[in-house]
């Protein structure tokens, strides 16, 4: 099989603030002003007499054929190298060598070794009744890394998975990698179609699919077939409640026969560039339509080592899978508690009683999850808790958490850490570092405070509060308003065989991430809302994270969502999609009137509707469903008063499929 990356974009005409580069992905590499590019023109033609001769230590003179050595001996198409300005100290200093010994591609692979070679009796995955050690763990990815090699994959191929939390999805993120491979997990929610289109824009040559999700898996690779589309192989994972009845009908392998074929001393396909792409991992969907973000091995070993340091981490952890693997590899620590010598507790299904269990079962002391999952364990009934006397670390992110689910999470023993990122930050790109002298102050508070998107964590080279328009950082008065941007060496290398998209992304010299933020004065950011969300009524801007967050503050609401509904008189005016707390009652009125004693007239909700929230599989409300909605309902300016609304609309009654 030919490797899909490697092709070349024409940067020409690219925007003059940044420098183009292209990695192995044919992907810009954008330079601030500590870098600048360069040129390798003049040793292009080396390439032949370079492949055979073996270069091991290299000084300043020998440091760029040594690069085209290493491309030249794999085929692969030369990118331009990152330099510092002028030569480096190291450059000019005698006496040193830049070498195989002090120079190894960073890559998220060296976690698992690591783990098999110092703790290699240690538990490393447990489901149900399953268990392995960390011996066993690289072992089986040896094996697997090994099967794929067999079926045809090489270096840059892309292998999909999908699949709930199981150890075969932990698995797959050292096995692929070590095969040379890019792994590209799909969220396990999609329908067949949506699965159909990924495949064929990552052009994944095989597919790993869990048993109960095999009919998605067939109907996408039906409807390649009626695009005549390559198939990609299909792989499926069986588990120990498989029924006989299953119809093995176009399913090529099974996941333990094809690991069986494995050889145990296989030699990993390693990196030839920390650069090279370790992931592409597709973005929820929560504002558009999914886009591929390529992910490296430099990121993913950075952003790993990053969680784990920010999560104050231990030794030894037992990490609960609520998060999602699929969900930017799981915040990067589907590889970060490896590093830590971790026992990754599997959980096919994610709910209050499973988490309580297991927490109990296993003495979990680490996990994650979005605020959804954070609300439904605040608000889970008597019979799903259990009573445990350790504390158990939470890492959120995903949206801004309600302070009231905050406290309530504290208050049943658990500890939150805040964090902020997106899949084009590999995860979690800031954090809410806590300070000691906060845990004085009243708990409404502090959970103000743990609410906040913080500060970047150690990865991160910079994250600033800008005017996108000028590119002017907002005074860090907790007031105004910019965009949130991002620059470090854990941002993605790009979106898929989207230039545009990544241009867009990177203007500037800065990410730009759509999250509109406030500044505080000690530097901790706020997010106010998505651009996508700010609600404008009347000309003033309206954040509706906060109209949600007085919306939370009710004894009877479970979930809220607050979004933009057009209106002919003010432009737009907040609409408010409730989901209640079983066993409580609340009519339109009654919120209406409850938000309006708590904010500013204006921005309370003039329209109410009850629902079902509509979510993507991470537990993130899909908001531009509701702003759909929201549309179609459309102007409700001649409504003369807010008694009137629920008699105009019926709204207390409405409901959506």
């Amino acid at each position: 099989m030919t490797p899909i990356f490697g092709h070349k974009l024409n940067t020409q005409n690219f925007m003059a603030s940044t420098l183009p580069m292209s990695n192995t992905l044919g992907i810009p590499q954008f330079l601030h002003k500590y870098q600048s590019q360069v040129n390798l023109s003049n040793y292009a033609t080396r390439q032949q007499r370079l492949k055979t001769k073996k270069i091991t230590c290299i000084n300043s003179d020998q440091k760029v054929e040594t690069h085209l050595h290493r491309q030249s001996q794999n085929g692969r198409t030369i990118h331009q190298e990152i330099k510092g300005i002028g030569p480096g100290t190291w450059e000019s200093m005698e006496g040193l060598l830049h070498c195989s010994a002090n120079s190894v591609p960073l890559s998220p692979i060296n976690f698992l070794e690591r783990a098999a070679n110092v703790c290699r009796d240690r538990t490393s995955v447990v489901y149900g009744s399953l268990n392995y050690n960390w011996g066993q763990t690289h072992q089986r990815c040896l094996k697997l890394a090994s099967s794929l090699t067999q079926l045809g994959i090489s270096r840059g191929d892309v292998v999909a998975t999908l699949a709930p939390n199981i150890p075969s999805m932990y698995e797959l993120h050292f096995a692929v990698p070590m095969a040379g491979a890019i792994l590209c997990t799909l969220n396990s929610r999609l329908d067949a179609h949506m699965v159909s289109v990924l495949l064929e824009h990552s052009q994944s040559k095989i597919l790993f699919v869990d048993y109960q999700l095999v009919d998605i898996a067939r109907g996408a690779l039906d409807l390649l077939t009626e695009r005549a589309k390559k198939k990609p192989i299909l792989v499926m994972i069986m588990d120990s409640d498989c029924t006989s009845t299953i119809d093995f009908t176009s399913i090529s392998y099974e996941y333990e026969k094809l690991l069986a074929i494995g050889h145990n001393d296989f030699d990993i396909v390693r990196p030839h560039s920390e650069l090279d792409p370790i992931s592409i991992n597709y973005t929820s969907g929560t504002t558009s339509r999914p886009k591929g973000v390529v992910l490296s091995h430099r990121n993913a070993y950075l952003n790993s080592i990053a969680t784990v340091l920010f999560l104050q981490m231990s030794l030894f952890p037992v990490y609960l899978w609520n998060v999602p693997l699929f969900h930017a590899n799981g915040w990067c620590l589907a590889w970060g508690v490896a590093a830590q010598f971790g026992t990754n507790v599997c959980l096919r299904k994610v709910s209050p009683k499973n988490i309580f269990d297991n927490i109990v079962q296993h003495k979990v002391t680490y996990m994650g999850g979005a605020p959804t999952v954070l609300n439904m364990i605040a608000n889970s009934t008597l019979s799903d808790r259990k009573v445990f006397n350790h504390k158990v670390s939470v890492l959120t992110g995903g949206s801004p958490p309600p302070p009231q689910i905050l406290s309530m999470m504290e208050e049943n023993g658990f500890s939150i850490t805040h964090m902020y990122g997106l899949t084009e930050t590999c995860g979690a790109g800031t954090f809410c570092a806590w300070r000691p002298e906060w845990d004085m102050l009243p708990t409404e508070e502090k959970s103000k405070i743990k609410a906040r998107q913080g500060v970047p964590h150690v990865g991160m080279e910079e994250i600033d509060v800008k005017d996108p328009s000028t590119m002017e950082s907002v005074p860090a008065d907790g007031k105004t308003v910019g965009e949130v941007m991002f620059r470090g060496n854990t941002l993605m290398s790009g979106y898929f065989k989207d230039l545009k998209a990544t241009e867009d992304a990177f203007k500037d010299g800065w990410f730009h991430s759509g999250d509109l933020a406030v500044k505080h004065s000690d530097g901790y950011i706020e997010i106010k809302d998505r651009l996508k969300d700010i609600i404008v009524s009347g000309g003033e801007n309206i954040s509706s994270i906060e109209v949600e967050t007085v919306l939370y503050s009710h004894p009877a609401v479970l979930e809220a969502a607050v979004v933009a509904r057009p209106d002919d008189l003010w432009g737009q005016t907040p609409c408010a999609y409730l989901k209640l707390k079983d066993g409580f009652d609340a009519d339109v009125e009654e919120i209406i009137n409850f938000c309006r004693d708590r904010l500013p007239h204006f921005m309370a909700p003039k329209t109410v509707i009850f629902l079902d929230m509509p979510k993507t599989s991470t537990g993130k409300i899909q908001k531009f469903v509701l702003r759909e909605k929201a549309k179609a309902l459309g102007s409700i300016s001649n409504v003369p008063s807010v008694s009137s609304i629920s008699n105009v609309l019926s709204v207390s009654n409405m409901s959506y499929p």
